[in-house]
């Protein structure tokens, strides 16, 4: 599982903020700071969601830290 996670995030920061997702990334797996764009259709026509990771999660040990929360904004589509 810790193996799953560490390669879902090194793929997520490889990934820039124009990468489109159809949901959320799992929970841990979107560094502190890092965005990522996700179509689900909650943010309405014309417009994409756009995450930025907190930091309530350590990434090395998987277990939950005092942090920000994830950061969600409904921005108008590129």
């Amino acid at each position: 599982m810790k193996k799953l996670l560490l390669a879902t995030a090194i793929l997520l920061i490889a990934t820039s903020a124009r990468a489109q997702l159809t949901s959320e990334p799992a929970p841990g797996t979107l560094p502190a700071g890092q965005s990522v764009l996700v179509d689900d259709g909650t943010c309405g026509p014309g417009k994409i969601k756009k995450v930025t990771g907190g930091s309530d999660i350590n990434m090395a040990t998987g277990k939950s830290q005092k942090g920000s929360a994830r950061k969600r904004t409904c921005i108008k589509k590129p």
